[in-house]
């Protein structure tokens, strides 16, 4: 078991905790969506409540390495102001002389917000000199980044080897609903599976064989599974070397007695375009047609499926859903997940975005703030920012 943020004295200690401040910005570099922000905030007021100095490091886009103020993390500063009554400070680096001086000066109970890790190339590299440099300002660290946590970066795996470290809560919270639902789960268990690229899942499938009893396959990913099927699939995205690969995930599904529902109807298009005219395509697919959406008798079957259930996982959306016209299945799947009564848990941006879009989601059991890490641990996979965590 990995230390926790209560299973460590931080009273009166300096604590470099790590976060996933990665918020969607416009032009004028206002933050479009808190969220990443709002489900930090029992952390970081824990440790004010506990007296600690708290300095916090995050990333924020892909500047390479280098200084980009379109990437700067002074606006989430500004915000963190307004939610919290500690001092806020900003440093105009995360290493430099200005993050160590406002560090060395820190008061008990007051915030300091680091400016972007990911402005120094060492960030990425996980440069042991740059990770070294981001422990000499603290005494404990905390990693609360599960956004992050499947990659082996200098503020989330270099320092976590230089210091006594723990998780945060929504480290921990991730963790235990995700893994909860996955091994421990109220049957029948369903996943509902979509996305594009079908070689992205398959860890994922095969770790959903030995744990679910339903599973759901739609999106670009359902077509490479219905050729291997025999199907005809017109134009539709197919990954042609995966092919054999998913006949054996069928015929394992069959030996295991796992039931493997694909769709039955589409929604297609003779272009990938938001424009397109959609076709509605029961069976083989004709040549020059695509399938973009999941149509109303493949909706009605997954639909079922969802209210024989007790615990549902959902990774993906089932369509173009970004296009309005191809978005209805994904949009009627999330409906019926806000609207279910017993576990489910969403991972994935475009899930998550989807069911966002659609109603209030204050009674769905767990929304994951981390795509990569929560396909990651529903694969049944480690997390290496969580294993270099120190034991309890």
């Amino acid at each position: 078991m990995k230390q926790t943020i209560k299973d460590i004295d931080v009273k009166g200690k300096k604590i470099l905790l790590r976060v996933d401040f990665n918020v969607p910005l416009d032009e004028n570099g206002v933050i479009t969506d808190t969220t990443r922000i709002d489900v930090e905030l029992p952390t970081i007021k824990y440790l004010l409540m506990q007296n600690a100095s708290v300095i916090i490091c995050s990333h924020l886009g892909r500047p390479d390495g280098e200084v980009n103020k379109k990437y700067s993390l002074f606006p989430v500063a500004k915000y963190l102001v307004k939610q919290l009554v500690s001092r806020v400070v900003f440093a105009n680096d995360c290493v430099g002389e200005d993050a160590v001086n406002k560090a060395k000066n820190l008061r008990l109970g007051e915030v300091l917000l680091l400016e972007n890790v990911r402005f120094y190339k060492g960030e990425e590299e996980n440069d042991m000199v740059f990770a070294s440099k981001l422990a000499s300002l603290a005494d404990i660290y905390i990693n609360d980044a599960f956004g992050t946590a499947h990659r082996k970066h200098a503020s989330t795996y270099g320092v976590a080897k230089l210091l006594p470290s723990a998780v945060g809560f929504l480290m921990g919270k991730e963790i235990t609903a995700i893994k909860g639902v996955i091994d421990n789960p109220e049957r029948p268990l369903v996943a509902i599976l979509g996305g594009a690229k079908v070689s992205d899942k398959l860890a994922l499938i095969n770790n959903f064989l030995e744990k679910c009893n339903t599973i759901l396959i739609g999106g670009g990913m359902a077509f490479t599974f219905l050729k291997a099927r025999g199907v005809k699939v017109g134009a539709s995205l197919v990954d042609d070397s995966k092919i054999d690969t998913a006949k054996e995930i069928l015929e394992k599904a069959k030996e295991k007695g796992v039931k493997i529902v694909l769709p039955v109807d589409y929604i297609c298009a003779r272009e990938f375009s938001p424009n397109a005219k959609g076709y509605k395509i029961k069976g083989d697919i004709p040549d020059g047609l695509q399938g973009l959406d999941i149509g109303k008798a493949t909706i009605k079957l997954f639909l079922n499926e969802i209210k024989a259930a007790n615990s549902i996982i959902w990774n993906g959306p089932l369509g173009v859903f970004e296009f309005k016209g191809f978005s209805n299945g994904t949009n009627q799947i999330a409906k019926a997940v806000i609207k279910f009564k017993g576990k489910a848990v969403v991972g994935g941006g475009d899930s998550v975005a989807a069911i966002n879009k659609v109603g209030n989601t204050n009674g769905i059991y767990h929304i994951s703030s981390g795509g990569g890490a929560s396909l990651k641990l529903m694969a049944g996979e480690s997390l290496p920012c969580v294993e270099v965590i120190s034991n309890k």
